[in-house]
C-alpha cells in the first residue's frame, strides 16, 4: 500500500466519525508518528510503498479508532498551549476552553504584576497535569501545587511535569475532604462539572474512554466542588487574590452566586458564546 493509497482507506473505512478534513489530518498524524515523514514529505512521496511492518501498524490503527478511541489516547499525546502533553486513558483530553482559562490567568496575573518569586499558585484537580504546567512554564519562579484524587492521574501529571522539566508539587488528595495548609495568590481550577443527570448527553466516544471521575460531579450536586473551592477561598486566597474557574455552561448564575463575596467576581464566555468561566478578584 502506498502513501496515498491509506490516506484513500482511512478516508473510507472512518468516513463515519470523522469528516473529510478531519480524515485528513488525522492519517497525516498517524503516518508522521509511524513512517516519520511529516507533511512535505508525504506529499513528495505519495506513491512511495509503505513497509509492511508499517502498513500493519497504521491499519492497526484504524481499526481502533474505529471503537471511538480518542485519537490522542492511541497516539498517548496531544499538544495543549504549544506543549506536548502525554495523555491515557488516566486523564481527560486537553480541551480548547481550557487554554482559554489559561490565557485569562496569565493576562491577569502578567497585568496585575505581582511578586512572582513569593507567587503561590493553587491547581484543583489536576488531570495530565495542564493547568500547573501551563502557570509554571510562564511563571517559573511562582510555587504551583495541586491537587488530584486520583494516583494514576498524578502519575500522568508528573511524567508531563518530568518531560518538560517543571517542579510542580503534586498532592493526592479528595479534594472535597481536603483541609488545605497554607495561603494562596491564586486559586484555578476545572474540576469535574456535569450533572449526573447529564450523562446521557456526553457523547459516547467522551464518556466511555476518559475518567468519568473527572468528568461528572461524585454526587447529584453538580457544584459540590464550586461549593468547597468558595468557602477555601474565604480562608486560603489572600487579600487581592485571584480565582479562576471553569464551569459547566447550564449553571453560570449559579456558580457565579457562590463568589459574591468577591470584591469583583465575573461571569464570562468562552469563544462560543457559552458561559464558561469565573473569574474573581478578592
Amino acid at each position: 500500500m502506498t502513501i496515498s493509497a491509506f490516506k484513500k482507506y482511512f478516508k473510507t473505512e472512518l468516513s463515519g466519525l470523522y469528516t473529510e478534513s478531519e480524515s485528513v489530518f488525522l492519517s497525516s498524524l498517524f503516518i508522521h508518528q509511524i513512517v516519520g515523514f511529516d507533511n512535505f514529505q508525504q506529499r513528495r512521496s505519495s506513491e512511495q510503498e509503505l513497509l509492511m511492518d508499517d502498513e500493519k501498524k497504521l491499519c492497526d490503527l484504524v481499526t481502533e479508532l474505529k471503537t471511538g478511541r480518542p485519537y490522542q489516547q492511541i497516539l498517548g499525546e496531544t499538544e495543549f498551549y504549544g506543549m506536548k502533553i502525554l495523555v491515557d486513558e488516566n486523564v481527560l483530553i486537553p480541551r480548547p476552553e481550557t487554554e482559554e482559562l489559561l490565557e485569562m490567568a496569565i493576562r491577569e496575573i502578567q497585568g496585575l504584576k505581582f511578586d512572582v518569586q513569593s507567587l503561590k499558585i493553587l491547581d484543583i484537580g489536576t488531570g495530565s497535569g495542564i493547568i500547573p504546567l501551563v502557570l509554571k512554564k510562564y511563571f517559573p519562579e511562582a510555587h504551583v501545587s495541586s491537587i488530584d484524587f486520583s494516583e494514576k492521574a498524578l502519575e500522568t501529571a508528573q511524567r508531563n511535569a518530568e518531560y518538560h522539566q517543571l517542579d510542580i508539587n503534586f498532592i493526592h488528595a479528595d479534594y472535597l475532604n481536603f483541609e488545605l495548609a497554607e495561603s494562596y495568590d491564586i486559586i484555578i481550577s476545572n474540576p469535574p462539572y456535569i450533572g449526573i443527570e447529564e450523562e446521557i448527553e456526553i457523547a459516547d466516544s467522551v464518556k466511555e474512554f476518559e475518567p468519568k471521575m473527572a468528568l461528572f460531579s461524585p454526587t447529584a450536586d453538580a457544584l459540590i466542588f464550586y461549593r468547597k473551592i468558595a468557602e477555601d477561598a474565604k480562608k486560603y486566597l489572600k487579600d487581592e487574590g485571584l480565582l479562576f474557574l471553569e464551569i459547566n455552561q447550564k449553571l453560570g448564575p449559579e456558580t457565579l452566586e457562590l463568589y459574591q463575596y468577591f470584591s469583583n467576581a465575573q461571569l464570562l464566555k468562552d469563544l462560543s458564546e457559552n458561559d464558561r468561566f469565573i473569574y474573581g478578584r478578592k
